[in-house]
């Protein structure tokens, strides 16, 4: 997928609603699963705020944010944008793609 990504002239950034002390550990986790793209811990909530991807309550989610892809081109405008009803709902891969070729198409 990530190469995938790279090859339509795009870049795969991960941002998570949480804090660096809070129970996921983000530091701990990423040294057992390491990633090769950026990574994004928004403490405050305010990039997850800013999108409309803040998750107060729910079932399988407390203060948290629902899970989402976004496709943002170099304008900073969303292209594309799929959020998740629950906290295993994920963007189909294929509609992604469709979106970032669109923009290596148009830019």
């Amino acid at each position: 997928m990530k190469t995938e990504i790279e090859q339509a002239g795009a870049q795969l950034v991960y941002i998570a609603a949480g804090k660096s002390t809070g129970a996921w550990q983000p530091a701990k986790f990423l040294r057992s699963h390491p990633v090769s793209y950026p990574f994004l811990l928004d403490e405050d909530r305010s990039v997850t705020k800013a999108y409309g991807l803040y998750h107060r309550l729910g079932v399988d989610a407390i203060h948290i944010a629902h899970p989402a892809t976004l496709v943002i081109d170099r304008d900073r405008k969303v292209r594309y944008l799929y959020r998740g009803n629950n906290q295993t709902d994920r963007a189909p891969f294929n509609q992604v793609m469709e979106a970032v070729r669109k923009l290596s198409v148009s830019g």
